[in-house]
């Protein structure tokens, strides 16, 4: 997988995409996605987008970086490689 760094992430790869585990670490800490967006400073929009999103190819590396702080993960914690 390449990552293409600049204000936003790019994951790139053939047939693939990103999952965000938003939800599930949410879930870990029994918070909402409210809670989270409130803890990490990255707006509730992008927040939930990213939550319920099956597979992305983009994101924000800056948000990223904030939720891998929130949840006191590596980054690449965040991430479920999935097929497109």
């Amino acid at each position: 997988m390449l990552f293409k760094i600049s204000r936003s992430l790019s994951f790139m790869s053939r047939d693939k995409l990103v999952k965000l585990r938003i939800r599930e670490l949410a879930a870990r800490e029994g918070w909402t996605l409210k809670e989270v967006a409130d803890r990490s400073g990255v707006a509730y929009s992008t927040v939930k987008t990213y939550a319920v999103s099956p597979g992305m190819a983009m994101a924000d590396l800056m948000a990223l970086i904030k939720l891998a702080r929130t949840f006191d993960v590596m980054i690449e914690d965040l991430f479920e490689v999935v097929d497109s």
